[in-house]
């Protein structure tokens, strides 16, 4: 469904999910834009996916998505770099045990699975429409049914749970998905998220101290990446996807939370979220 010439931005693309949905798209063929928040490591990805025989363009960018500015410098040097551009897949994602906050100020499980999304996906929205028919795909996870939009806690001050937080980013990119879809009726640009499986990566490698062996135990029960990044790519690529703003497993619909239906939870998020990241015109 690809453009010819046109490029395909994936966001933690250099380990887990991100860099075997990478490996596949490569191989299909198509130009590719690799989002890495370390430069040694995005570039033996890239040197890895040219020997195992991409077909399509490779090109590094480098941004920590726990920065509100840097995701603004990422956006601004797609558009300029990728003029093309139309395929944007959002699977950079963290789990923390201990809160932190990030230079903007906000909970870093927050900023880093929601809003750093949310706002790359508005500020390229202008070139994805001008290259439709396009795609954004946003990596969300089955936590998302236990998650709860804390409007009076967003940022986890009043009492911080690991997980807890993690379902509440991941609700948050469900009902994202589902608001953003409604606001892009009529423009071509499809957006889908997806709950790749239960899937060993580095994501659960993050506790500390008593808590590491914690975070890694349940890598013994998971997936492989390559397993966990199939409906990755089959909603970047297969033409047999017409849905939009519909949440997926196994790359079949299937139904999200009751909360992630809630029209006017969706609208207060979207305004919120606005706010927060100081979108212009709260974009869409």
């Amino acid at each position: 469904m690809t453009t010819p010439g046109g490029a395909c931005v994936i966001t933690g693309a250099n380990s887990g999910i991100g860099r075997a949905a990478a490996t596949e798209l490569a191989r299909m063929g198509l130009n590719l834009v690799l989002v890495c928040r370390d430069r040694d490591k995005g570039e033996e990805t890239v040197s890895e996916l040219k020997e195992s025989g991409a077909k399509g363009s490779l090109d590094l960018e480098i941004a920590d998505l726990s920065s509100l500015d840097a995701v603004r410098g990422l956006a601004e040097d797609l558009v300029a770099k990728h003029p093309l551009l139309n395929v944007l897949i959002n699977n950079a994602g963290r789990v923390s045990l201990r809160r932190s906050v990030t230079p903007d100020g906000y909970e870093t499980t927050f900023e880093v699975n929601y809003l750093a999304p949310f706002l790359l996906t508005n500020l390229l929205l202008g070139t994805l429409k001008a290259n439709a028919p396009s795609r954004i795909v946003n990596v969300s996870s089955v936590a998302h049914y236990s998650g709860h939009i804390r409007f009076d806690d967003l940022q986890a001050e009043k009492g911080y749970s690991g997980l807890g937080a993690y379902a509440q980013s991941k609700l948050a990119l469900v009902i994202f998905t589902r608001e953003l879809a409604t606001r892009l009726q009529g423009t071509g640009v499809i957006v889908n998220c997806l709950h790749p499986g239960a899937v060993s990566t580095n994501i659960w490698d993050r506790g500390a101290g008593p808590f590491a062996f914690i975070m890694a135990l349940p890598k013994l029960f998971m997936i492989s990446p390559e397993k966990g990044a199939e409906t990755v790519v089959y909603l970047a690529t297969s033409p047999e996807v017409t849905d939009s703003g519909a949440y997926f497993e196994k790359r079949r619909v299937k139904r999200s939370s009751e909360e992630s239906y809630d029209k006017a939870v969706a609208e207060r998020l979207w305004d919120v979220s606005a706010q927060l990241t100081r979108l212009d015109g709260s974009s869409a």
